[in-house]
């Protein structure tokens, strides 16, 4: 896996939030997934650890967005964590993955994933996590990539071109985006590869 990001490994991450504004809207649900390298140098997704998160003090809460996810922010049954315990909690398996991987840093793979990276490093520092094992501003986007691999930048779209299930009513979950985002990342990767991409089908990563 180090060779083949140049050292980068590819995490993919969702975010879900109380609005768009990374700086003033909270940050309530995190999701991470390590993408390994099996033994035929084909990419597939690792466990998906998903936290639940307490909105920062003062953070705004848009109620617009909070119908769209359905997400009660205070609902005891959510069990969520402050953000440092909730981040340290995310973080933990990708550091872990990148001491297995040999890879020097962790890049985020989203679906429109600069929105996902600025909500992550906002939260960052808000909290003064100094040992953040994710690129500050380097990410790769499964919406391009899947407008270039099936036409599709709509995540359930370019899922259903992939060929992978994409259930609607689970669909606004950290851990269910994520974990879909994993399967067309993935997909998308070792097609490229099946069809003569680097490193040429039949080469060792």
């Amino acid at each position: 896996m180090k060779d083949r990001f140049r050292g980068f490994l590819p995490v993919i991450v969702d975010v879900e939030t109380a609005g768009f504004n990374a700086a003033t809207d909270a940050l309530l649900e995190l999701a991470v997934c390590p993408i390994i390298l099996n033994e035929k140098g084909m990419m597939e997704p690792g466990e998906v650890t998903g936290v639940h998160i307490v909105p920062f003090e003062g953070a705004n809460l848009d109620p617009k967005s909070l119908e769209f996810t359905g997400i009660d922010p205070y609902h005891p049954l959510r069990l969520a964590q402050a953000e440092d315990q909730a981040l340290g909690q995310a973080f933990k398996p990708v550091r872990s993955a990148l001491k297995a991987s040999g890879c020097t840093r962790a890049v985020l793979v989203g679906h429109n994933a600069h929105f996902d990276l600025n909500f992550l490093n906002a939260a960052v520092e808000r909290t003064g996590i100094k040992r953040n094992p994710f690129h500050p501003f380097s990410c790769f986007d499964t919406a391009t990539l899947g407008g270039l691999a099936y036409g599709q930048t709509v995540l359930a779209r370019a899922c259903k071109e992939a060929g992978i299930d994409f259930d609607g009513h689970e669909a606004h979950s950290a851990r269910y985006d994520t974990a879909r985002t994993a399967d067309l990342f993935c997909a998308i990767v070792n097609r490229w590869r099946e069809l003569g991409g680097w490193p040429p089908a039949g080469e060792p990563a």
